[in-house]
């Protein structure tokens, strides 16, 4: 498995858009295809919401690639 660490700025990124950052799409439309398709997982459970909150720690997971993220703490 091919392991990406992404940093990002914010306390948290949503799902769709840290596919289209990190790499694994090209475009929001192939990424909410996918995530609808049950094929990423966040922390190992299959996840379907293309607007669920990536945060500090958090692993995604698509075909053999696993990006972790780095994210300052969230102070909500």
């Amino acid at each position: 498995m091919e392991i990406m660490h992404i940093d990002i700025k914010t306390p948290f990124i949503k799902l769709e858009q840290l596919m289209k950052l990190s790499g694994l799409t090209d475009t929001g439309g192939l990424a909410k295809e996918i995530i609808q398709n049950g094929i990423v997982k966040v922390n190992d459970e299959v996840c379907t919401m293309r607007g669920k909150k990536i945060r500090n720690g958090d692993r995604v997971t698509v075909e053999g690639y696993e990006v972790i993220v780095s994210a300052p703490a969230d102070d909500t």
